[in-house]
C-alpha cells in the first residue's frame, strides 16, 4: 500500500466519520470522532475474533505504517500549536501570567511525581519508568483543549488559564518526558539522582532556547510581513515561518512546540496588528483555521483508530483504568498546590480548582509520546495506561466539562475578584 494510497483511506474515513457525527451523534466534532472511530475500532477487531478476515491486522499495518508519533510530533504538532497560540490574546495571558507559569513549570513537575509515585505503587514498576508514565500524562492538550473549550461555554477567564497553560507545558513536559526517558532507558548506569540532574540540564537548554528561538522568528516573521501587503504571501510566510521553526529547534536541540508558541503569539498580536492590514490578517487568519480544523480531524480519528495498538489483556486493562483516577488526582495536585499558594496574594475565581482539574485535557501528544518510547517490557502497560486516561479525558471530561464549569463557577453570594 502506498503513502498515497494510505492517505486515500485515511482522508475517506476521516469525512465518513465527521459526516456521521454530523448527521446522528451531533457532538463537538473531536469528541464525535474519537467515539466513532473507537467503535469502528472495536466492532472491527469483534468481527475479526469470529471471522478469518484479519482486518484488524490489515488496519494495524497501516497505522504502523503512518508512524503516529513522527506524524504527530514532528508533522502536525508544531502547526496545531502555532494556530492555537495565533489566536491567543497576549494581554489576556500577561493578566495571568503568574497563574499560567507555575502550573507550566512547578504544575508539570508535581503532576509527574505524584503520577509517578501512585503508578510505581499501583503496577509494581521501577520507579523511574513510573516517572516517564507521569510526564506523559501529565500534559494537558492544547490541541483537545482548544477544540472542545469552544463548544464548553467556559468563562473567558477560565478558557485564558487553561488554553495558556497548555500552550506552555504541552512543551515543558516533552523536555522532561526526554530526558527522564533517556534516564531510564538510555543506559543501566544511570541513577535516579542522575536522571533528575540531566532532566534539569536539559529543561534548561531546551525551554530556554525555544522560547528564545520563537521571539527570534516571530520578530522576523513580524519585519517580513510588515514590508508586504499580500495575504497570500503572507500566509506563506507564516507558513515557512513553521518550517524553519521546526527545523532550526531539531538542529539547535531546544523545544520546538515552545518555539512555534512563542512565535505564534507574537505574529498573532504584534504581527497582526502593526504588520498586517485587516483584510491581509483576515486571510491569513482563515487560512490558518482550515488548517487548524483539517488537522484536527485527522488527529482525533488516528486517536481512535490507534486501539489497534494497545495490549487489551485483563490484567493490562485492569491497570490502565486504574491509572485514570490516578492521573486526575496528578491534575488535583498540579493545580491545587500553585493556586493555594498564588492565592495568598490575590483572589481567584469561586470554582477555579475544580474547573482547571476537569479542564486538563489529555490527546494526541500523550499518544506520540507513549508510542516514541523505545521498545521493553514496559511500553505495552505505559501505551496502555496512556490510551486509558486519553480516552477518558477526550470523551468523558470533554462532555461534561461545560456543565460541571457552570455547576461550580454558578456565583452564591458575592462574587470574589478575578485574579490579576
Amino acid at each position: 500500500m502506498t503513502p498515497f494510497d494510505i492517505a486515500a483511506i485515511l482522508l475517506g474515513t476521516v469525512t465518513l466519520f465527521a459526516v456521521l457525527n454530523h448527521h446522528f451523534l451531533r457532538l463537538p466534532l473531536a469528541i464525535g470522532l474519537v467515539i466513532i472511530a473507537l467503535v469502528s475500532s472495536f466492532a472491527v477487531i469483534a468481527l475479526d475474533r469470529i471471522t478469518p478476515l484479519t482486518i484488524d491486522d490489515t488496519i494495524r499495518s497501516m497505522l504502523v505504517a503512518l508512524d503516529f508519533e513522527q506524524i504527530v510530533m514532528t508533522w502536525m504538532l508544531p502547526f496545531l500549536l502555532f494556530a492555537g497560540a495565533l489566536r491567543v490574546d497576549v494581554t489576556e495571558l500577561a493578566n495571568r501570567k503568574w497563574t499560567i507559569l507555575t502550573m507550566a513549570t512547578i504544575g508539570v513537575a508535581i503532576s509527574t511525581l505524584v503520577i509517578g509515585l501512585g503508578f510505581a505503587h499501583l503496577a509494581g514498576v521501577p520507579l523511574m519508568v513510573a516517572l516517564v508514565f507521569g510526564a506523559i500524562a501529565t500534559p494537558t492538550d492544547p490541541v483537545a483543549v482548544l477544540s472542545i473549550l469552544q463548544t464548553s461555554g467556559a468563562p473567558k477567564s477560565l478558557e485564558s488559564k487553561i488554553v495558556g497553560e497548555s500552550l506552555f507545558n504541552d512543551g515543558v513536559a516533552v523536555v522532561v518526558f526526554l530526558g527522564l526517558t533517556a534516564a531510564t532507558f538510555g543506559t543501566t548506569t544511570h541513577s535516579a539522582e542522575a536522571g533528575i540532574a540531566s532532566t534539569a540540564v536539559l529543561f534548561l537548554q531546551e525551554v530556554l532556547g525555544g522560547v528564545l528561538l520563537g521571539l527570534l522568528g516571530g520578530y522576523a516573521g513580524y519585519r517580513l510581513v510588515k514590508t508586504i501587503d499580500d495575504f497570500f504571501i503572507e500566509f506563506l510566510l507564516t507558513l515557512a515561518l513553521v518550517f524553519a521553526l521546526g527545523a532550526g529547534a531539531h538542529a539547535l536541540h531546544v523545544s520546538g512546540p515552545l518555539a512555534v508558541v512563542v512565535a505564534g503569539l507574537f505574529m498573532g498580536n504584534h504581527g497582526a496588528r502593526y504588520g498586517m492590514s485587516e483584510e491581509t490578517w483576515r486571510y491569513v487568519d482563515k487560512s490558518w483555521f482550515v488548517i487548524d480544523e483539517l488537522l484536527n480531524v485527522v488527529l482525533f480519528t488516528l486517536i481512535g483508530l490507534e486501539i489497534f495498538a494497545i495490549d487489551l489483556e485483563p490484567a493490562t486493562v485492569a491497570i490502565a483504568l486504574l491509572a485514570i483516577p490516578l492521573s486526575l488526582a496528578g491534575r488535583f495536585a498540579a493545580v491545587a498546590l500553585p493556586i493555594t499558594i498564588l492565592s495568598l496574594g490575590r483572589d481567584f475565581t469561586r470554582g477555579s480548582v475544580p474547573a482547571l482539574t476537569w479542564g486538563g485535557l489529555k490527546g494526541g501528544v500523550s499518544v506520540a509520546l507513549a508510542l516514541s518510547l523505545p521498545e521493553s517490557e514496559y511500553k505495552p502497560l505505559l501505551l496502555a495506561a496512556v490510551y486509558a486516561v486519553v480516552i477518558f479525558s477526550i470523551i468523558v471530561q470533554g462532555l461534561t466539562l461545560g456543565p460541571l464549569v457552570r455547576r461550580v463557577m454558578r456565583p452564591k453570594g458575592p462574587p470574589l475578584s478575578e485574579e490579576p
